[in-house]
């Protein structure tokens, strides 16, 4: 082994080898000691690496994994939080004060839309909603108040398409802000690349991928996350959305498959998306040549990893909609539960969970049935199975499919994935 050269920074040797194992080892610890009054005093006013003073702040768990993310997202920094909504409101709070004003798309994830619309004005920040998809009604919204414009890069639960690069050109036009929540296509895209500003993820979802924390990050500018945790005036610090250390190791760990796990999630998402479709259902999946944003995406998507595991399928009422989640939860599809991008199969209906916060007129104005069913797809090996017990499913409640259920697509036949 080299030897250690005392000229050099103490972070270079900073290698998990130095540690004897594969993996950082996991600190335990609230606080962190000083040799000298003097370095703790400097860090109350600067951060210096490799220097850790209280985990409200910094410790070397969470820095692991935030250094991880902010090279997934090709950023300069990033903090990793206690849930994706605090991701959110820390950002929006950093940017904004009383006064101003947010220009945010109407298709969002309904904590999100609710935090927006019914908790921010509290605090006399507005919220003007728009179809993302309009540029000219985007434009519009913008005015001397504005401070940033918020969107999902893949929208909740409609899969609609964010054109990053315009939005950006308008935001930047204006001097503010844009703000992407990559939630559900975490290395589809690199919104950053695309004219995002900064971008924020629920952990929780594909990025862990094993349903069993609850965690967010925000990635930017150094600048941006040093002024998060400012000890004076920023949001992380002082509201303290904390992620625990053991959580932050253990999505380290899961973060190293993410590569693979999307692929997988996208090809059978595109199997059954192209099968239910071919069987005459609405089926909304950015991977679809009907999907209103296809081309947009393939422009900007990253290539390799596919559309993404999420699609909707609309059953066009309430009591269809129900009856089918309950048949596929017996039939061992998947699990009726909320959230996303676990291993197994997920499903729900969004106007009666995940977006039940937007009003009834508002999700019809922006074409959400009280039928649609939101299903994020599996790591299922046998997708063709699964797909004829979704087929099963929609015979046993009345919704026989015409033609049979017959695969579009034979899975014995080697087959590559659209990208």
């Amino acid at each position: 082994m080299a030897s250690f050269d005392p000229g050099s920074k103490v972070q270079d040797y900073l290698v998990f080898g130095e540690y004897g194992g594969v993996n950082p080892s996991v600190t335990d610890s609230s606080t962190y000691t000083f040799l000298s009054p003097d370095t703790m005093e400097a860090l109350f006013d600067h951060e210096i690496e490799g220097c850790f003073l209280y985990s409200r702040h910094w410790n070397p768990s969470n820095k692991y994994l935030s250094n991880a993310l902010a090279r997934m997202e090709g950023a300069e920094a990033a903090q990793v939080t206690a849930s994706g909504m605090a991701a959110i409101s820390d950002t929006i709070l950093q940017l904004c004060k009383t006064g101003d004003e947010i220009v945010a798309s109407r298709t969002i994830y309904g904590g999100t839309y609710a935090l927006l619309k019914n908790f921010l004005p509290r605090l006399g920040i507005r919220t003007k909603f728009v179809n993302i998809q309009d540029l000219k009604a985007v434009e519009k919204a913008v005015n001397k108040r504005t401070r940033l414009i918020f969107c999902e890069t893949m929208s909740n639960p409609l899969l609609e398409i964010a054109d990053l690069p315009a939005l950006g050109e308008i935001a930047h036009a204006h001097k503010i802000q844009l703000v992407v929540d990559n939630t559900f296509s975490p290395m589809l895209f690199s919104p950053l690349e695309l004219g995002a500003d900064i971008v924020v993820h629920s952990l929780t979802k594909f990025i862990n991928g094993t349903s069993d924390c609850v965690a967010g990050a925000i990635c930017g500018s150094d600048e941006f996350i040093h002024q998060l945790l400012d000890v004076n005036s920023g949001a992380s610090m002082l509201l303290g959305p904390v992620l625990d250390s053991y959580r932050a190791a253990s999505i380290l760990k899961n973060l190293h498959s993410l590569h693979i796990r999307m692929m997988k999630h996208s090809e059978n998402a595109q199997y059954l998306a192209e099968n239910l479709e071919q069987l005459g259902y609405r089926v909304f999946y950015p991977g679809l040549n009907s999907h209103p944003q296809h081309e947009l995406m393939k422009e900007l998507m990253n290539p390799g990893y596919g559309y993404g595991g999420m699609l909707a399928l609309d059953m066009e009422d309430t009591q269809t909609a129900s009856r089918l989640m309950v048949k596929m939860q017996q039939e061992k599809v998947g699990y009726l539960a909320v959230s996303l991008g676990y291993f197994k199969t997920l499903f729900s209906s969004p106007g009666h969970s995940t977006s039940s916060e937007i009003p009834e007129e508002e999700r019809k104005e922006m074409g959400m049935s009280d039928g649609l069913v939101r299903i994020s797809i599996g790591l299922d090996n046998d997708i063709e199975r699964t797909f004829k017990r979704i087929c099963h499913c929609l015979s046993a409640i009345g919704k026989r499919p015409l033609p049979a259920c017959r695969p579009k697509t034979d899975l014995d036949k080697p087959r590559k994935m659209k990208v």
